[in-house]
Parts: C-alpha cells; structure tokens; sequence
C-alpha cells in the first residue's frame, strides 16, 4: 500500500517521525515535503499529496500542519479527496468507517506523536462500512461531479 504524506514547517518533524513509522510497517511512502523546518505554504504540500490519492499514485495520505485545519482544507479542495482531522482514536477509526476518508490531517500543536502514530495506524487499519453511510458519501461525490 502507498501513502502520501506532507507537511508544512510546523507539522515537519512529525511528517519525519510518521513517515518513518510507516516504512518500518512495510509501506510505502511518497514524501510530498516540505523537507526543512524553514517556513513555508502549507497549501502547495497538501495540494501535492491530495492530487497523489486523486490520481491513483497512493492509496491513502496522511497531513500534518501546526492544527491541521489547513491542510485538511486545501486537500478538500481535491476532487476525490475526503479528509478530516484525526484529532481522537474514535474519530480516526470513523473517518474511514462513516466518510470512506481518504486522507487524515493532524496538528503538530495539540497532538502527541505517539497519539497522531497510533491514529494513523487506526485509521489505516480501518475500513468503510458501506450501508447507511454509502448514501451520504454519494451525496458529497455526486455535489463533487456537479
């Protein structure tokens, strides 16, 4: 499986940490950058990974800016995209279980690495369950098609 994964200055050292964390469990990993604690545009790494899960080049991404709001706003802005904030365990598992995401966002500021680690590992390992929440993803892909 591939990843996507990018970050702006803010969000670098555990862009770093994350994306070593995947390789170790055996995936692979695109690093759309930033590559440097010098500060940069959020947007333009968000949009990089964002358009890599659009076109098929990785499977899933993962975000990381100072609060996550940011990235997790310029990657929506990808047709295809469906990205939220993993800010709980809970809402990790349920951004793929309910919204089918396919991207995770998080906030260097607010969050431990151990807890942004283990809720990318939640998220990954989690699946869509279909059902009553098809309806609603096809609502936001079908407005997404207009």
């Amino acid at each position: 499986m591939k990843i996507s994964i990018a970050s702006d200055h803010g969000g670098f050292k555990y862009k770093e940490e994350i994306k070593k964390h995947l390789i170790s469990k055996g995936y692979q990993v695109i690093d759309e950058g930033t590559n440097s604690l010098d500060s940069c545009n959020y947007a333009e790494f968000a949009l990089k990974a964002a358009e890599d899960v659009a076109n098929k080049r990785a499977d899933f991404g993962v975000l990381v800016c100072s609060s996550g709001e940011g990235v997790a706003i310029a990657a929506n802005k990808v047709k295809g995209v469906r990205c939220g904030i993993g800010y709980n365990d809970t809402v990790s598992k349920l951004l793929r279980g309910h919204n089918d995401a396919n991207m995770i966002a998080f906030g260097a500021l607010y969050m431990d690495l151990e807890d942004v680690i283990r809720r990318v590992d939640i998220f990954l390992d989690s699946s869509f369950e279909g059902g009553r929440h098809q309806k609603r993803v096809d609502t936001i892909q079908d407005y997404e098609n207009c």
